[in-house]
């Protein structure tokens, strides 16, 4: 009994077992909700029992372990950071609260709602909270709501004071800490979600300490494992690189455009020259970012259309062309629909609309109700069409918006403290005697400027206003307001496009890096071995590209360039290549592959349905913590993603693996990629353990809670648990321990893609904000991998079983005089 408490086959089955039940809950949470999962699964008695079981077996292992000097320092502070986390969790369980406070305006209450698995339960605060004021603000036009907050006064111990408390602004009193969740449909009440936990909080900050302590003494330490594995790495590496020729075909996606747009539209289309002129205007975005109209405009065309151009005419051009003719546009359907549930349910077709399509015989919006029904609801609760809805409308608001020219924001209001923007149809009262005539004339004259050009060819006259335009701004805007210089840089980023060159340059010199690596192993000519490096060069220089696009993208938004999908796509494939040139000195096969990868991954992020808008950043967004969990978390997928091309580089090795005087070259290869693939899986898992613990302080910092088994975070889970699977699985010592590590390598890739796409399209959650139309089409992608996958797996497993004794024979005597 002691010994199977302690086996190493034990802890890899309870970890298989802990991650299919926390898979199972986030498929309860999807189709019977959030209290029913908790209820049966998260705070279930028999829960928290296997939890204290594993527990328990974890100490044992490492008491027994420990005393046989099996476990080095850096380990056993990692396993003991497990231990302090999951007690702090079960002390978060025992003694911290979680409820809601629902108040009316002019209320006054103190009484704590708390549903525990359906049941009902009141708790009174030590402090009263009044309701002073809820405040509900919409987007200009539209019926949206774009933030809500609530004016507080707390009552304590005879005392009153003022706070507020929005959607990203939490509120803490005593340890209770507030959170804007929701409001009542007449707007006159607010929803506040609280959380009370500080011994937990404490507790598990503690474990969070040791677990990063842990994992740089890992990789510090000349006795770790994995420095056991640098070593055995430069004792096996022969010099040479692995010669197969692995084939990547990636299909080429062809796009329906629109119909052809009318005579009247391309007869009256403004010259590319002006309209690049009228481009480099600046202009103050919706959240207050100074930016040329140039980023406007193709972010626009791309939201409403989901390309940059429309039939020829670039994004300058219709934008010009909306403010000339808006009565053809509005006509054109061009608007793109986010889903074909969309279409039934609005008799739409075609998979694009007119703005005139959304709007019945009597003027009212068809998608008012089933707006104001979704509105209603909790973010975790909304379905698929409903996210569809919200995007439909958001496009329909923005044209919206355009036709009434609310979106140009071109005047500054001088000496204005807020630094605001008006655009041609906002309110220009504020304006006063000779800035009020400009701005109200300016506009409408400039357009006339520009319809006589069109008919006339000349365009003299046009420019000439717009350099009015360009001097009022100058002298009216805030002193540092204006920078030339982030302009010029943010028009040089656009024109030149740098992750659609990398796109390019790591497909393109990936594949020929892994033909010449063919080539040298079979001509050992000099031109071989130039060629060689003259294309690790020009990677190299189109991966110095790659952060040169990330650095622009930095210095013109001014935060790190991951606080959306694209830029995470962007960064995960600048990770992968720089996880690759890590091991390319060892082994240059992996570099090849990790520009093949990258460049596949930067293709999936041009594709039209990602956004690739550079935005400030909201609120929530602006903690420090949340640029280190992403960078971090990110930078593990980059480790995991070398790792999963290693393991199916050497399932092909397994698959062609053929000769018996062949075998023992072949398997000292696949055992040189199989320590490079533990080595990247080793610092993938710690970059994601890490990365996801300091989720969950952002997560705390930022809404008063550090983990509520959100789908995302339990996802985040799985991966671990996932890779911690894979990474002890050499511990089994079973005769297939060399070939199930490579295929596990790969499968546990899918745990990756679950967390970062699967779970905004299949489930619900705080983290669904990542959702868009395009996921569905990722998941068709996953699934041809996945049974490409299938067949690799089943065959490299029948090859290897054939492997015959000699063969292996020949192969330990082999390394055993290389490791001598």
């Amino acid at each position: 009994m002691k010994n199977l408490f302690s086996s190493s086959a034990t802890t890899v089955i309870m970890l298989c077992v802990y991650a299919i039940v926390l898979a199972i809950a986030t498929i309860i949470e999807k189709f019977y909700g959030t209290a029913i999962a908790k209820a049966e699964v998260y705070h279930a008695p028999w829960f928290l029992f296997y939890q204290g079981t594993l527990v328990l077996h974890l100490i044992f292992v490492l008491v027994v372990k420990h005393c046989r000097r099996y476990v080095k320092l850096g380990m056993l502070i990692v396993h003991c950071a497990f231990i302090v986390i999951l007690l702090g969790a079960l002390v978060s369980f025992l003694t911290g609260e979680e409820g809601i406070l629902h108040l009316r305006e002019g209320e006054t209450g103190n009484r704590l709602v708390m549903l525990d698995g359906g049941h009902r339960t009141e708790h009174e605060l030590p402090f009263a909270i009044e309701l002073k004021n809820f405040e509900l603000s919409r987007y200009p036009g539209s019926s949206s709501p774009s933030s809500y907050e609530s004016v507080l006064v707390i009552h304590k111990n005879g005392e009153s004071r003022s706070e507020h408390i929005s959607m990203n602004n939490v509120l803490d009193i005593q340890g209770y800490r507030f959170f804007q969740a929701s409001y009542d449909e007449d707007e006159q009440g607010t929803v506040l979600s609280v959380n009370h936990d500080i011994a937990g909080r404490y507790i598990t900050y503690s474990g969070y300490f040791l677990l990063a302590t842990g994992f740089l003494i890992v990789f510090l330490s000349g006795k770790s494992r994995f420095s056991r594995l640098r070593h055995r790495l430069k004792r096996l590496y022969s010099g040479h690189t692995i010669a197969f020729l692995f084939f990547l075909h990636l299909s080429t996606f062809a796009f329906a455009d629109i119909s052809d747009l009318s005579d009247i539209v391309r007869r009256h289309a403004v010259s590319p020259s002006h309209a690049k002129k009228f481009a480099a205007l600046p202009m103050q975005s919706p959240n207050g970012r100074v930016m040329p109209i140039n980023t406007f405009s193709s972010e626009l065309l791309r939201k409403l259309h989901k390309s940059t151009e429309v039939k020829g005419i670039n994004s300058d051009q219709f934008l010009l062309s909306v403010l000339l003719m808006p009565d053809v546009w509005m006509r054109l359907p061009f608007i793109s629909l986010p889903g074909e549930d969309i279409c039934g349910r609005y008799g739409l077709s075609g998979g694009y609309c007119a703005y005139t399509d959304l709007f019945a015989d009597d003027g009212s919006y068809k998608l008012q109700k089933d707006l104001e029904t979704i509105y209603r609801k909790k973010v975790p609760e909304r379905s698929l069409l409903d996210k569809d809805v919200l995007k439909l409308d958001e496009r329909i608001n923005l044209f919206h918006q355009l036709l009434n020219r609310q979106l140009l924001s071109i005047f500054p209001l001088d000496n204005a403290q807020s630094n605001k923007w008006y655009a041609p149809g906002d309110d220009l009262s504020l304006f006063i005697g000779k800035d009020s005539m400009f701005v109200s004339k300016i506009f409408d004259w400039y357009l006339d400027e520009v319809r006589q050009s069109i008919l006339n060819h000349n365009q003299t006259e046009a420019d000439r206003v717009l350099d009015m335009i360009v001097a009022y701004q100058n002298a009216k805007a805030s002193t540092g307001l204006i920078s030339s210089e982030k302009l010029e840089a943010e028009c040089r980023y656009n024109a030149l496009q740098p992750f659609r060159l990398c796109r390019i340059g790591y497909l393109l010199l990936g594949g020929a890096l892994l033909l010449t690596l063919f080539g040298i192993r079979s001509d050992r000519r000099c031109w071989g071995n130039i060629l060689h490096y003259v294309l690790l060069g020009l990677a190299l220089a189109v991966f110095h590209l790659h952060m040169y696009g990330m650095g622009m993208r930095w210095y013109i938004s001014g935060h790190a360039p991951w606080s959306n999908s694209y830029e995470t796509m962007v960064y995960v494939a600048w990770a992968i290549v720089l996880a690759g040139l890590l091991f390319a000195r060892r082994n240059v096969l992996s570099f090849a592959l990790s520009l093949l990868f990258a460049g596949g991954i930067l293709f999936v992020a041009g594709l039209n349905w990602m956004d690739p808008e550079i935005t400030p950043l909201v609120p929530v967004l602006k903690s420090p913590w949340l640029m280190f969990h992403v960078a971090v978390i990110v930078a593990a997928y980059g480790f995991f993603g070398i790792s999963w091309l290693i393991g199916m580089s050497n399932m092909v090795l397994f698959i062609i693996t053929g000769h018996k005087s062949r075998r023992p070259e072949r398997m000292l290869q696949i055992e040189e990629l199989s320590i490079l693939n533990e080595m990247s899986l080793w610092v993938g898992l710690a970059l994601m353990t890490v990365g996801t613990f300091l989720g969950a302080v952002w997560a705390n910092e930022t809404w008063g809670r550090y983990w509520g088994w959100d789908p995302k975070e339990t996802w985040a889970l799985i991966t671990i648990l996932v890779y911690a699977v894979v990474t002890h699985v050499h511990l089994l010592k079973c005769d297939s321990s060399l070939w199930l590590f490579n295929v596990l390598s790969v499968w546990a890739f899918a745990s990756v893609l679950m967390t970062y796409f699967g779970v905004n399209y299949f489930l619900n959650g705080m983290h669904a904000y990542g959702y868009n139309e395009g996921a569905g089409d990722m998941m068709v992608y996953g699934g041809v991998l996945a049974g490409v996958c299938v067949l690799f797996t089943v065959f490299s497993y029948i090859r290897w079983k054939k492997t015959d004794v000699v063969a292996d024979t020949e192969y330990e005597i082999k390394k055993l005089k290389i490791e001598k």
